[in-house]
C-alpha cells in the first residue's frame, strides 16, 4: 500500500466482487465490479434497490448507476448479476456519472432490454452522443493534428494512434435517443433516500456524484479515487481549456461532506477519508505545476513535458491521456500568467517561463 492509501480506511478491506457477483456496502446497496482491457482493468458499478411510482401504483425494482463498456464480457457479467442477484426485480432506472465509455458504454443496452429511462446530465449526455457519432472535432482524426501540434513527431506512435481513430464507437456504438436531466443540486429519489446531484469538471464536461446525506455515501464516480489521480486532459475540440483550474476547484465541493463519507469510486475500493484524500489530490497537482513551471525554465512543448511527469513507458491508450495531462498543467500555468506560449516555425506549441 502506498502511503497516500495508508492514510485512508478501507471498511471492506480487501474484498473485490468478482463479475457477475455483488457485495453489500450499505442497505439495499450493492457493489458490482466489471473487467476493463486497459491497465485500468477495472470499473466499479452499482445498484440500488428501490421503488418507482407509476401511473400504475409502485413498482419495486433496481437503480443502476454506471454500466460498463460495450463488450461480450461485460454483457455475460450482467447476465449474471441478472439471473442471481435481481431478486426477481427489474432494472427500472439507468444513471450514468459521466461520458466515458466504461460509464455509459452499456446504457443503450441496458435501457432497451429493461425499457428503463436513462438519466445524465446535459453536458455528459451531448458529449456521449456526439463522440459515439464520431462527429468532427470529437472523433479520433482530430486527436492526431492537435498531438502533433503539441510536439508528437514519433512517426511510430502516430500511425499507432491513426489506429484508434475509431475508439470511442467501438466500446460506446450507441447512447439511448431520450434522457431525463440530471442538474446541480437536483435531489434524486433512489431507494427510499435523498441523493443530492454534485456535479464537477475538468475530468469530463459535467460529471455527476451522488451524495446521500441519510446513508453518508457518496457515489463519487472518477472525481474522487483513492489510488490514483483523476485524469485532466486538453482535447482538440476545446484546444484552450483549463482542466486543471475546473478539477481543483470541482474538489472545493466536497469539503462540506463529513471526512467519513463513505466514498463509492469508479475505481479502487471503497474508503473513508474523503477531506484527506481531497487534500493528497490538492498536493499532488502543485507538485506537478511545480515540476512543469521548473522544465519550462527552456522552451516545452506538452510532448517534451510527457516524460518529466510520467517516468515509465506507455502504450498509445496511456500517452493519449498522457499528452492531455502535460497539457491541462502547462495551461494552468499559462492561463495563471506563470507562463508564455509560442508557436514555433515547425508548427509545434511551446511553453517557457514568463
Amino acid at each position: 500500500m502506498n502511503p497516500f492509501e495508508s492514510q485512508l480506511a478501507y471498511p471492506f478491506g480487501d474484498t473485490l466482487p468478482q463479475p457477475g457477483t455483488v457485495h453489500e456496502v450499505a442497505p439495499g446497496l450493492l457493489w458490482l465490479r466489471m473487467g476493463l482491457p486497459f491497465a485500468l482493468d477495472h470499473i466499479n458499478l452499482w445498484l440500488v434497490r428501490d421503488e418507482f411510482v407509476t401511473d400504475t401504483g409502485v413498482r419495486k425494482g433496481w437503480t443502476v448507476i454506471d454500466c460498463g463498456i460495450t463488450s461480450d464480457a461485460t454483457r455475460a457479467a450482467w447476465e449474471s448479476i441478472f439471473s442471481d442477484c435481481l431478486q426477481g426485480l427489474p432494472i427500472c432506472r439507468v444513471i450514468v456519472t459521466h461520458c466515458h465509455p466504461d460509464h455509459v458504454g452499456l446504457a443503450h443496452w441496458l435501457c432497451e432490454r429493461w425499457q428503463a429511462p436513462l438519466c445524465m446530465t446535459t453536458g455528459e449526455y451531448g458529449f456521449a452522443r456526439m463522440m459515439s457519432a464520431a462527429l468532427p472535432g470529437v472523433d479520433g482524426t482530430a486527436m492526431l493534428p492537435h498531438f502533433q501540434q503539441h510536439g508528437l513527431i514519433d512517426p511510430a506512435m502516430l500511425e499507432k494512434l491513426r489506429g484508434r481513430r475509431s475508439y470511442y464507437p467501438t466500446l460506446v456504438p450507441a447512447v439511448p435517443t431520450a434522457y431525463r436531466r440530471m442538474q446541480d443540486g437536483q435531489v434524486l429519489r433512489i431507494g427510499g433516500h435523498g441523493w443530492r446531484v454534485i456535479t464537477g469538471f475538468g475530468h469530463s464536461p459535467e460529471h455527476a456524484s451522488l451524495y446521500c446525506e441519510e446513508l453518508n455515501v457518496l457515489v463519487s464516480g472518477d472525481m474522487v479515487l483513492p489510488r490514483i489521480s483523476t485524469n485532466v486532459s486538453v482535447f482538440a475540440v476545446e484546444p484552450e481549456a483549463n482542466p486543471v483550474k475546473l478539477y481543483l476547484d470541482s474538489l472545493e465541493k466536497f469539503r462540506g461532506l463529513p471526512e467519513d463519507t463513505l466514498v463509492l469510486p469508479s475505481h479502487g475500493k471503497p474508503f473513508r477519508g474523503l477531506h484527506t484524500r481531497i487534500a493528497q489530490l490538492i498536493d499532488h497537482h502543485e507538485a506537478r505545476l511545480a515540476e512543469v513551471l521548473a522544465a519550462c525554465s527552456t522552451p516545452r512543448s506538452a510532448a517534451d513535458i510527457v516524460p518529466i511527469m510520467f517516468r515509465r513507458p506507455l502504450d498509445a491508450h496511456q500517452l493519449t491521456f498522457a499528452l492531455g495531462e502535460a497539457l491541462a498543467h502547462l495551461h494552468k500555468l499559462w492561463q495563471d500568467g506563470a507562463l508564455r506560449r509560442v508557436t514555433g516555425s515547425d508548427g509545434v506549441i511551446r511553453f517557457s517561463v514568463a
